[in-house]
């Protein structure tokens, strides 16, 4: 008779392509924040210097914000997902 050693039960591991997938979206995303934060402020400059108009200016301002507030609001719901998961009783 033949004893198998026993194996604690694990999470299969996800493929390593598939973290390098998701790390090159993320940092894709905050590349994208920094650029819409950047034309933002560039287009400031612009209407300081009196090469812009404030239209464009108060547009860029808007998206920046509004993408701000949406990177915000995602940051908040990851840390309360994460907080949950570790709050629980196994």
């Amino acid at each position: 008779m033949r004893v198998e050693p026993l194996l604690p039960d694990s999470a299969p591991l996800a493929p390593r392509h598939a973290h390098a997938e998701l790390s090159d979206a993320f940092a894709h995303t905050l590349d994208n924040l920094a650029e819409t934060l950047h034309a933002a402020e560039q287009s400031e400059d612009r209407f300081a210097r009196g090469t812009g108009s404030l239209a464009d200016s108060v547009y860029e301002r808007a998206r920046a914000d509004v993408a701000l507030s949406v990177a915000t609001a995602a940051a908040q719901r990851s840390a309360q997902a994460v907080s949950s998961v570790l709050n629980l009783q196994l």
